[in-house]
Parts: structure tokens; C-alpha cells; sequence
């Protein structure tokens, strides 16, 4: 009755220390068979009316009994966990486990599925440096892999190590535990419940505009209505870490709902010219837009995955009939446990050059506090870095003063980099100067920011509706480059009109 042997990666004992309040709601003969197999890639404990009950391990699955579950044994167990939803998922508060019922056309209970939920410390150690720079974030991977329990960790993480306010919207309490109170494998961050899964959409939406994140967090994105959300949350500059279904991301680009998260699919017919250019035929699939996620995270394994830091690039790379590429990167499974709330909190050193993302922007301070750049870019929360060594850098910026220099001039054209200058060595010069390389909006008001996207929005809608243009009120320059964004991405045009403070868009049919 003993599970194959496997070689698991090793699970700290804080990750199942309540694995015996899910076995304590068993009926005893079962409890019995439990404590008498290893339990530490325990999966889930199946119980299916008239057939043995099994245990579910990460390769194996062993039958717990010679008998067959009985309207007792389900009834013994209903009655120990929480109240069922209408999702059929229930839980035992506190805990992160899971508990679903298989139902009869009758709506009886014939079947139950036991979920173990675990906390895994250093579980994203492979893909830590996408979460410190910003990113936004797509895992995708086969149900059981891991998914929700590095959502947990991430928020964890960005909530207590780096201070941000996380907001984890919790469909079915699959991240943040069952009952009132999270569970303390979120850390710090606040849980908004979903009632039923078909209001997660709206739910993701709420926690924008009532609660001021600088993250969300969301499991299982599936719908129409959830992309869209997440477009939306994407666009208004709140960092999105989330979940999909889907094992890799060319599962993702070929499923019609779910497309949109990674820029969409449409169909273009090129001219002759063009398509003999190009080696293809007339007829080919292109991106649509811009990517909600930047990067997309494929998990392999428990410890394993394969990350598309480019979702964009390798989306392109995708719909031209090549390898999307991807690193395959491991996680140290065996990191420190996340902190209590009496253990002192450690701020996050900072990454060496050497795991700087290539694709990332790294700026050489030439003649200038260097410090002082670092500064900037984490008040706008840029996803830039800056390097010692001009040789890894792609951008210079030197103050006014020294751009004549010889050294710098040899540096920018020898290396071929991109030379940026400002006037003084202060943080509101080097602030300014990276907003306008970045194109960062100028305003730091959410509720402004917040307004010129429903506009946009409400807009957008108005025209699909009456196909007629519609005026948007004057906005500033950052605005309606936000503004003209949402009307592209939904085959709108957009143009600007009027002069200085009167400088507004309008909306046309596509």
C-alpha cells in the first residue's frame, strides 16, 4: 500500500503543519490509512461513492481501502467542513485545503475531491527578479503543478518584503484560505472574496477603483469578461500577477478567449509584394496589440519552468511558425520560511548585474549619482536598471556639463548607446528626464489617471453602439496617449484635435 519512491524536492516542515486538520475531518479508518503512508507530495484524497477511496501522490495513486466509500463516510465528512458554495467548493477555515463534492442529477453529494493546500517558502525564486522589477505576470501550467501556491508566495512577498499595497482577489478562497481572516501565507496582503466564480470580473474591477492597489493578484483568468478586466487593470498601471488555463504559451495563443492577454490574434491579407518579401503566403496571423502580460511563466515542473521574458516577441515568434524561445530556469525549493509577524522584516538586496533581464534597460550614470538613478526609477517603478560597467549598459545619461567629454563621446560610439543628458545631478532632473524616455504619464493622480480611462472607455463603447465619432474631454499629453491606447486596442481610431490646454481626442469607427 506504499506510494512509488520519488526524488520530490525537499518541503519544509511550516508547509504541511496543518495537513492534520484536512485528515482530522476523515472517518477514522481512513485517518488510519493516511498516517501509515509518507505525506509530503501528498496531492488530494479522493472519495467516490461505492469505489475505494485513494490517496493521490505527484506520480501515484494508492487505494486506501479494500471497500467502497459509503453515504456515511460522505455525510461524516460534509459535516466537518465549512459550508459548500455554489461553486460546490468548501474549506476548513484557516487552512488553505479544499474540499469539492461531485453531485447527482438529484443535487445529492456522491463523490468528494480533498485538496491538500500548502505554503511553499522560496517556491518563486526562479522567477523573483520578473516580480521585483514590476512585471506583469502570467503562470500557466496543468492543474496540481503549483500555480496557486506561488500566487500565495508572490503576494507574500510583495506585500511584506517590498512593502506594495497587494490586493488578492480570491475566487473560492483557492489563494488566501477559508473563513474571514487570511491566511498567513499572504502576508500582508488584503483578500477582496468573490462570491461566485462568474463575478470574478467584476470583483478584479472593484479592486481598482475602491482599494488603491499597486498589485492584484487573481487566480484562473478563463473568460471573455476576466481578460478584459485584466486589460483594464494592466492599463491603468496596477502590477498583475495571475493564473490561466493553459500548459504553454502557445496553448494560450491559440485559444480565442484567452488570446487577449498576450496581444490577440487577427488575420491580414498582404500585398504581393510584401508576402514574396517576406516568404510567406498572402494571407497571415499577426498580433493584434500590445500584451496585458509582459511576461508569461510556463511551470514544467514543481521546481522547473520555462519563461517567455518577452511576451510580445515571442508571441511574434509564435505566429511566424518559429520556436517562441523561452530560459528554463529552477527554483531552490528549500528557501528560508516567510517571516512571522514578530520576526523583524528584510528588505530585499539588490541584483547583481549579472541577473539583470537582457532585455531590460541599463543605464550607465556618467558624471552622476548613481544612487540617485536608482531612486528615480523605483518612485516611477520602471522597469530599468542601472549597471556599473558601460559595456552592459544601453543608455548613458551624463550631466550637461560633461557631454563633451572625450572619454564619453569614445564610450557612446564605440558601444553604440543611446546618450541622455540632464542639467543638475538631482532627483527631480533625473526624474523628468527618465518620464520622458519612458513615456511615464505626468500625472501622479490616480483618480485623474482613473477618469481618462473610463472616458476612453465609455467612449469606445459609444461608437461600437451608434458608430458615430465622439469627443473626449482636454487632457494632458501622458493622458491621452493612455486614452489613444484603449481606442487602438479596440480597432478604433483616434486622433487628437485643438490647441494647448484644449488639446483633446476623438474617437472615430474603425
Amino acid at each position: 500500500m506504499s506510494p512509488k519512491q520519488l526524488d520530490t524536492p525537499h518541503v519544509t516542515p511550516s508547509s504541511r503543519d496543518d495537513l492534520h486538520l484536512l485528515i482530522s475531518i476523515l472517518p477514522e479508518s481512513l485517518q488510519q490509512a493516511l498516517h501509515a503512508l509518507p505525506q509530503h507530495d501528498l496531492l488530494e484524497i479522493v472519495m467516490d461513492l461505492g469505489r475505494p477511496p485513494q490517496a493521490r501522490f505527484t506520480t501515484s495513486a494508492v487505494n486506501l481501502l479494500a471497500r467502497g466509500i459509503t453515504h456515511d463516510d460522505l455525510h461524516h465528512v460534509i459535516a466537518l467542513a465549512g459550508q459548500f458554495g455554489a461553486d460546490n467548493r468548501a474549506g476548513i477555515e484557516g487552512t488553505l485545503h479544499r474540499i469539492s463534492a461531485l453531485r447527482n442529477r438529484k443535487g445529492a453529494v456522491i463523490g468528494l475531491t480533498l485538496r491538500v493546500g500548502r505554503v511553499v517558502p522560496g517556491s518563486i525564486d526562479a522567477i523573483r527578479d520578473l516580480i521585483e522589477r514590476g512585471a506583469n505576470v502570467l503562470l500557466l501550467g496543468r492543474p496540481g503543478i503549483g500555480k496557486t501556491t506561488k500566487l500565495r508566495e508572490i503576494a507574500r512577498v510583495l506585500a511584506d518584503e517590498f512593502g506594495k499595497r497587494v490586493v488578492v482577489v480570491d475566487t473560492s478562497n483557492e489563494i488566501g484560505g477559508d473563513g474571514d481572516i487570511p491566511h498567513a501565507a499572504i502576508g500582508g496582503a488584503r483578500r477582496l472574496q468573490v462570491p461566485r466564480p462568474e463575478q470574478q470580473h467584476a470583483v478584479m474591477i472593484e479592486a481598482v477603483e475602491n482599494h488603491m492597489p499597486e498589485v492584484i493578484v487573481v487566480d484562473e483568468i478563463g473568460t471573455a469578461a476576466e481578460t478584459a478586466a485584466a486589460r483594464t487593470i494592466a492599463e491603468r498601471g496596477v502590477q498583475l500577477i495571475g493564473t490561466a488555463h493553459g500548459n504553454t504559451l502557445s496553448n494560450l495563443v491559440a485559444n480565442p478567449t484567452l488570446c487577449d492577454l498576450v496581444g490577440g490574434v487577427h488575420t491580414v491579407t498582404l500585398s504581393d509584394d510584401e508576402a514574396r518579401l517576406r516568404g510567406t503566403q498572402k494571407t497571415i496571423s499577426e498580433r493584434k496589440g500590445p500584451a496585458t502580460f509582459d511576461a508569461v511563466v510556463e511551470i514544467a515542473d514543481r521546481d522547473a519552468v520555462i519563461v517567455h521574458a518577452d511576451t510580445a516577441r515571442a508571441v511574434d515568434k509564435l505566429l511566424r511558425g518559429m520556436d517562441p524561445g523561452g530560459t528554463q530556469r529552477r527554483s531552490s525549493i528549500a528557501a528560508p520560511a516567510a517571516p512571522t509577524i514578530n520576526q523583524k522584516r528584510i528588505e530585499p538586496t539588490s541584483k547583481t548585474e549579472a541577473d539583470v533581464e537582457p532585455r531590460t534597460p541599463r543605464i550607465y550614470a556618467y558624471a552622476l549619482s548613481r544612487d540617485i538613478v536608482e531612486k528615480a526609477l523605483r518612485d516611477l517603478r520602471l522597469e530599468a536598471r542601472t549597471v556599473r560597467d558601460p559595456e552592459r549598459a544601453t543608455m548613458v545619461i551624463a550631466l550637461r556639463s560633461r557631454v563633451d567629454d572625450p572619454r564619453l563621446k569614445d564610450l557612446v560610439k564605440t558601444l553604440d548607446l543611446s546618450l541622455y543628458e540632464v542639467k543638475k545631478n538631482t532627483t527631480a532632473q533625473v526624474r523628468r528626464l527618465l518620464q520622458n524616455i519612458f513615456n511615464v504619464l505626468e500625472t501622479s493622480d490616480d483618480d485623474e489617471i482613473n477618469a481618462a480611462v473610463r472616458e476612453a472607455e465609455d467612449a469606445v463603447a459609444r461608437v461600437l453602439r451608434d458608430n458615430k465619432p465622439v469627443e473626449l474631454p482636454p487632457r494632458t499629453a501622458g493622458l491621452r496617449q493612455l486614452q489613444h491606447r484603449i481606442v487602438v486596442r479596440n480597432e478604433l481610431i483616434a486622433e487628437s484635435e485643438g490647441g494647448g490646454t484644449l488639446r483633446h481626442l476623438v474617437v472615430y469607427p474603425g
